[in-house]
């Protein structure tokens, strides 16, 4: 069987267990999971879909969120989106899906959780983009400080043009993903990012001083982006449909505009502050405690995918201070998980289990931890807990030395091109520290071979 049936297999198998494609409304993917709307959640079979093979993992939100891993949940995906071409003429799996959703949310309503949930919605999407372009900055001024190149050279030059330019325009993107989430227009959410973004704003003065362009950062975008989405949605029931094209965006871009230059900015302004600064002062006070905690802690987030919602605050701490200090920190959770999955790997001596580690550890080591924390260490339980303390081990001597990056991207060891250079020695000491501590808080204490009752 070639890759392409694999894949083809693998999406029809998991669409059956769902219910069958007419039982699924959406179906969209991060770096590692097939996230599926269903319409009727009684008709999916959740613990067959948990025991197929090549599933590492099943998270229950208001999505179904199934762990594929990197490479495979892509092509799935594609599979997935050729059976839902075929079925979507059935009915209006939107308007149906959409009445579940509030349903679910209606039942599970947690506020915090499900901002957080909508933020990394907005998210997700861009994080192709903010890897490729901190991946290219962060080599090319590693390249530079080493010598290699001279910064002034038109390769240099071009090289961090590619690299930065997203972070110039990143307010559009999140301002049109942003409207798009709570049901706007996503043109007008980007009109909603370039107000905040637009170099002209400097010429405004308001209070007796001119606006600084940017002033409130990503989260003046966020409350821009939303407010124009709920301001369309409001003034359209009253706009006769014939000037609804006219009336409605002009209307919601004025509004918008006006309350962004005297609320969202400057709101914005001091929630980047007290956020940017709330975090430093903890580091600073915390030092190794506080790195100890956030490291060890960050697993848990992952598994509820709410990791996500943390990139807003990466980026406004480059925004603010120039280079983000938490991000070496929490990077530090898959650490101890590929430690703690060598000690399993070397106390096992199950061959299924020697396998799913064998299969997961590249992409750990490679900054994607979850086919090890699904696949492994989780259903097991205890080396779960012994991988956290290994990570939180790494995230102390991290926060010791101030380790920080220049933009965001993936963990593991790729960070490393986004670590300041003079930085990456202690980066690459910290992240192997963390692989040490995993590893012999999993062997001493963490694992038997016992616990592996599923494995055969």
């Amino acid at each position: 069987m070639g890759k392409g049936d694999k894949y083809a297999s693998l999406a029809e198998e998991l669409l059956g267990k769902l219910g069958g494609a007419s039982n699924v409304a959406d179906a969209a993917h991060c770096m590692t999971r097939l996230r599926v709307l269903p319409i009727d959640r009684s008709k999916v079979k959740m613990e067959d879909i948990k025991n197929t093979e090549g599933v590492f993992g099943v998270i229950e939100e208001e999505t179904i969120q199934i762990v594929l891993g990197p490479g495979v949940v892509n092509k799935v995906h594609t599979e997935f989106e050729k059976h839902l071409g075929e079925a979507s003429g059935d009915l209006n799996l939107k308007e149906v899906a959409s009445k579940n959703k509030s349903e679910i949310d209606r039942k599970n309503a947690k506020p915090f959780r499900l901002f957080l949930r909508r933020i990394a919605s907005i998210f997700i999407p861009l994080i192709p983009a903010l890897v490729a372009s901190g991946l290219i900055t962060g080599i090319t001024k590693a390249i530079v400080q080493a010598g290699w190149l001279a910064a002034e050279s038109q390769l240099a030059i071009i090289l961090t043009v590619i690299g930065s330019g997203l972070f110039a325009y990143l307010g559009i993107l999140v301002g049109t993903n942003a409207a798009k989430e709570y049901g706007g227009s996503p043109a007008l959410g980007a009109l909603a990012g370039i107000l905040v973004i637009n170099p002209a704003v400097g010429d405004i003065s308001l209070f007796g001083e001119n606006l600084l362009p940017g002033r409130g950062g990503l989260i003046g975008v966020l409350f821009a982006a939303i407010f124009i989405a709920l301001v369309e949605k409001q003034v359209r029931k009253f706009i006769p449909q014939s000037l609804d094209i006219i009336l409605t965006p002009t209307i919601a871009l004025l509004i918008t505009g006006i309350v962004t230059y005297i609320v969202f900015m400057p709101v914005g302004g001091f929630l980047s502050d007290a956020i940017t600064n709330g975090l430093l002062n903890v580091l600073d006070f915390g030092g190794v405690v506080a790195g100890f905690v956030l490291g060890a802690a960050f697993l848990p987030l992952v598994i509820t995918g709410l990791h996500q919602g943390l990139t807003p605050v990466h980026l406004e701490l480059i925004n603010s201070i120039g280079d983000d200090p938490l991000l070496p920190i929490l990077a530090m959770g898959g650490a101890g998980q590929v430690g703690a999955a060598f000690a399993i790997y070397m106390k096992t001596k199950k061959a299924s289990l020697k396998r799913a580690i064998g299969g997961g550890l590249p992409s750990g080591m490679l900054g994607i931890g979850e086919p090890l924390i699904f696949g492994v260490t989780l259903p097991l339980g205890r080396p779960f807990l012994t991988a956290c303390l290994g990570a939180g081990v790494g995230g102390a001597f991290q926060a010791q030395f101030g380790i920080a990056t220049s933009s965001i991207g993936v963990s593991g060891l790729p960070l490393t091109f986004l670590v300041h250079p003079n930085q990456i020695a202690l980066f690459l000491a910290g992240l192997f520290i963390s692989y040490i501590a995993g590893f012999i808080f999993t062997y001493l204490f963490g694992f038997k071979d016992e616990m592996a009752v599923e494995f055969k």
